[in-house]
């Protein structure tokens, strides 16, 4: 009997409206599965996508973000970090600067050896993979400017609240 009413509660919840939001990232630059525009790869401007996202969980401190192509031919490549973004930004606009640009916020060492972004420059062929995954922690992490990815993956353990991805594709 319990079950039966909390389980016409939940129904009712969800008729209203309640479903519970899950963090979401997006981009108005191309949409999911998309092939993201010239401007920002190598063989044009090179310049960061603006990136928007919403319905972060109660309790995130701070957010990440990070950039990569698994499908490149040396495995991973790192295109952009981005970490301790406050939690009142919930948006990077295009063409950030390549350095420390907001209050905490901080990138880090890409695959091209640098900080900031670096747009996809894949070699001729197939289309490769871009994520943009954005995470939500209960915290700021304690490390310095130009951390690698590894360094962050190692702080973020144990601190993520919620993710979400946008995936774009580019092909040469």
């Amino acid at each position: 009997m319990l079950q039966k009413i909390l389980l016409n509660l939940g129904i009712i919840f969800l008729i209203l409206g309640g479903a519970a939001m899950a963090l979401e990232i997006e981009s108005p630059a191309f949409k999911a599965g998309e092939f993201i525009p010239k401007k920002y790869t190598c063989e044009a401007d090179d310049i960061s996508p603006p990136l928007f996202w919403k319905d972060a969980p109660e309790g995130t401190k701070s957010f990440i973000l990070i950039n990569d192509d698994p499908d490149a031919p040396g495995g991973d490549w790192v295109h952009w970090l981005v970490y301790n973004i406050p939690v009142q930004v919930n948006r990077l606009e295009e063409n950030m600067q390549k350095m420390h640009f907001m209050a905490n916020a901080m990138q880090g060492l890409t695959s091209f050896g640098s900080v900031g972004y670096g747009g996809p420059c894949p070699p001729p062929g197939k289309p490769h993979r871009y994520f943009f995954k954005l995470y939500a922690l209960d915290t700021v992490l304690g490390l310095k400017p130009g951390a690698n990815k590894k360094s962050l993956l190692k702080a973020m353990q144990g601190h993520i609240l919620a993710e979400a991805e946008l995936v774009g594709l580019y092909k040469r």
